[in-house]
C-alpha cells in the first residue's frame, strides 16, 4: 500500500508544482515477466487512473509497440534505438526509461494523443 500512496502522492506534487495536469499518456505494457511485476503495474494503474479521474483528468494507455513504432518505425525496437531515436530529436535521456517518457510525449503531440 505504501508504495501507491507515495506514487499518488508524488502525483499531486507534479500537480501543484508543474501543473495543472491536464491529460496522461503512459505506457501500457501487457506482457509482464513476471507475476510480481504484474501487480506491481496493476497496483500503479489503479492508483493513477483514480487519482485523475478523481480529479477529471483524462488518460490513455499506450502500447510499448505503438510508441517504439511512432519513435523508431519498428515495433519491436530495441531499449538503444529508442535512446538514439530521442536523441536525434535533440533530447538527452539519462537511460531508455526516460526515452521511453521523450517518446510518448513525442506520439501524443504528433498524434493529438492517438486521434491524428
Amino acid at each position: 500500500g505504501m508504495r501507491y500512496l507515495r506514487f499518488t502522492n508524488w502525483l499531486s506534487e507534479i500537480d501543484r508544482l508543474s501543473g495543472p495536469v491536464e491529460a496522461i499518456w503512459f505506457e501500457e505494457v501487457r506482457r509482464h515477466a513476471g507475476t510480481d511485476a504484474a501487480h506491481v503495474f496493476g497496483g500503479l494503474m489503479a492508483s493513477l487512473t483514480s487519482w485523475a479521474e478523481l480529479r477529471g483528468i483524462p488518460y490513455q494507455g499506450v502500447p510499448v509497440g505503438t510508441i517504439k513504432k511512432h519513435a523508431t518505425g519498428k515495433g519491436n525496437a530495441p531499449k538503444h534505438a529508442m535512446i538514439e531515436a530521442a536523441r536525434a530529436r535533440g533530447f538527452s535521456p539519462a537511460d531508455d526509461n526516460e526515452a521511453d517518457a521523450i517518446a510518448i510525449l513525442l506520439w501524443a503531440i504528433e498524434t493529438n494523443g492517438g486521434l491524428a
